[in-house]
């Protein structure tokens, strides 16, 4: 992380915040460290509205709803481990930089995010129009992931 045991005690004890760039470097290096958590994935992948599950900072997705493959236009494994950020429309790329402004990346548990978002077509997937909520969650290994809800 390029910073010494000092700083990271201070993180530790609640002294000192890391900067938001600063804990999503830390957010992408802890990531590669992730357990397996079937029971979470599951739920996702069974549930019945249009829901996926992304890495927090690097937007790979880690599972999704049947009726979200659907409205995607695609097979529910073909973008597993694929960051899903190479097709945010205009809309989610502006929400993910407001979160700069919110308590996002500072609080443990942060205000969930919602927005509305246009139609964006790619050769791999379909965003469709409507209402996207965020909300935070954690892995079992404390990873923070990201539970996004059509709305």
């Amino acid at each position: 992380m390029g910073v010494n045991q000092t700083t990271v005690s201070r993180w530790e004890a609640g002294q000192q915040t890391p900067s938001i760039k600063m804990q999503q470097k830390a957010l992408a290096i802890l990531s590669t460290a992730r357990s397996d958590d079937t029971a979470l994935r599951r739920l996702v992948e069974n549930a019945g509205n249009y829901v996926h599950l992304v890495d927090d900072a690097t937007h790979v997705c880690l599972a999704y709803s049947p009726l979200r493959a659907r409205s995607w236009n695609t097979s529910q494994q073909a973008l597993l481990g694929v960051s899903l950020w190479q097709f945010a429309t205009d809309e989610i790329q502006q929400a993910e930089a407001d979160l700069e402004k919110s308590d996002w990346w500072s609080a443990q548990m942060p205000t969930p995010q919602s927005f509305q978002t246009s139609r964006r077509v790619h050769d791999e997937i379909t965003i469709s129009a409507g209402g996207i909520l965020w909300e935070r969650l954690y892995l079992s290994d404390g990873t923070p992931v990201r539970l996004v809800t059509g709305v």
